[in-house]
């Protein structure tokens, strides 16, 4: 981190640090981890993986936040930078969840459901759109409003409700996701399981990662919740807030199509398909 007196332009170059070497030992550790789980079936080396790489994300973070605070480094220009880096991570993150519904429309669609057969395969009877979908959904719908008021507080110097909105945005994220792991339970145990063909790999493949997105997401905002609460955002350098409020609507966005194309339309009429060719 620069000092005022060493900083003559507007941009951030970090000082030198061990903390890449270490973050690549640790990616390292957990992909030979993952390797050897799923040949051999040992963890341990997975799990120490995990650990390092939590270890390596809590120390970067300190850092990043010590060089938010320090009133020095996050300059304007160093501002729009990060502004620009966080949108064109959710445009990546957008890519990944194209495949993931590219794969389900494959699978799905009569013009090409010759390969897969009738959709859903096996006679599984589909998640239906109401019930525990659609309470999830009126709670993501929810905290998106919920983020977005916590914003306008703290945009407007209401740190008090920024940090208590913000709170009940984690605490709805939080609510979610106990609320999908049951809803995995019952159809695990119910109606379809992990391995019973296409329509549960893509059902589970798509709804999953979301549902890790929110977990990322609701850690991001229990974050900011602290943040808030140690007087680290100010109405005019809040970068750190906004990134999450923009995940945690790109969260609620993908959920929406997750909703009307997974749990809608897979569970309709219409998505009760037969193949081209008997």
């Amino acid at each position: 981190m620069a000092t005022q007196a060493q900083k003559t332009h507007p941009y951030h170059l970090s000082e030198p640090s061990a903390l890449p070497l270490f973050g690549s030992i640790a990616v390292l550790v957990t992909a030979v981890g993952a390797v050897v789980f799923m040949h051999t079936g040992f963890y341990l080396g997975l799990v120490a993986g995990f650990v390092l790489l939590i270890l390596m994300f809590i120390a970067w973070w300190r850092l990043v936040i010590s060089e938010a605070n320090n009133g020095v480094d996050h300059t304007e220009v160093v501002k729009t930078g990060l502004r620009i880096g966080m949108l064109l991570f959710i445009a990546s993150e957008v890519m990944f969840f194209f495949a993931f519904f590219w794969g389900w429309f494959h699978s799905s669609l009569p013009i090409l459901n010759n390969v897969a057969g009738m959709w859903p395969n096996n006679d599984i009877e589909p998640m239906g759109a109401s019930g525990i979908p659609m309470v999830n959904t009126l709670i993501l719908l929810t905290s998106s409003v919920t983020v977005t008021v916590a914003h306008h507080a703290l945009v407007e110097g209401d740190r008090k409700t920024a940090t208590n909105w913000t709170g009940i945005t984690a605490v709805l994220g939080v609510i979610f996701l106990i609320i999908q792991a049951y809803e995995y339970w019952h159809l695990v145990n119910h109606q379809f399981g992990l391995k019973d063909g296409i329509y549960p790999s893509t059902f589970y493949l798509a709804t999953g990662f979301h549902g890790f997105h929110v977990l990322v997401g609701t850690t991001f905002l229990i974050v900011c919740y602290f943040r808030l609460r140690a007087g680290h955002f100010t109405p005019s350098a809040h970068i750190g807030f906004e990134a999450a409020a923009w995940y945690w609507h790109f969260v609620d966005v993908v959920w929406l199509f997750l909703y009307i194309n997974v749990y809608w339309w897979g569970s309709s009429a219409f998505g009760h398909l037969k193949p081209l060719v008997q």
